[in-house]
């Protein structure tokens, strides 16, 4: 018998921080940094290419 996961990794977006700050990535580490503190474990922070925006992450499972 085999079992089979049917949930698809997905990410969810909390927030977008412009590439071409003055300060970088530092805001959005700042604010991932208190999502984490605020509950949210796995948020982090991505590059999207795309956009020249870095996003503050976190993971959800749909079903």
């Amino acid at each position: 018998m085999t079992t089979s996961d049917t949930s698809t990794p997905s990410r969810t977006v909390l927030e977008r921080f412009p590439a071409g700050s003055p300060r970088g990535s530092w805001p959005a580490e700042e604010y991932a940094a208190a999502q984490r503190a605020q509950g949210q474990p796995d948020a982090r922070v991505v590059m999207d290419l795309r956009t020249d925006q870095f996003l503050v992450v976190t993971d959800t499972t749909t079903q």
